[in-house]
């Protein structure tokens, strides 16, 4: 309980930063070698907002497979 109560605290206090929380599964594009990060928790900057969804996203996920 004391794991979800911190995880939970630590999401809100991200939103008053200058970073935003995106939850859910998203893939960035497989270089050459064929990595690629995935993750279900991304800290993006707020002014880098707009680009993140061109470069990572759930799609990228689904071709990576």
């Amino acid at each position: 309980m004391k794991i979800l109560i911190s995880i939970i605290l630590f999401i809100f206090l991200t939103h008053c930063s200058s970073q935003s929380v995106k939850l859910g599964k998203r893939c960035t594009v497989a270089g050459q070698d064929g990595s690629f990060e995935k993750s279900f928790v991304w800290f993006v900057d707020k002014n880098a907002m707009k680009n993140f969804e061109k470069k990572i996203n759930k799609e990228n996920c689904k071709k990576n497979s």
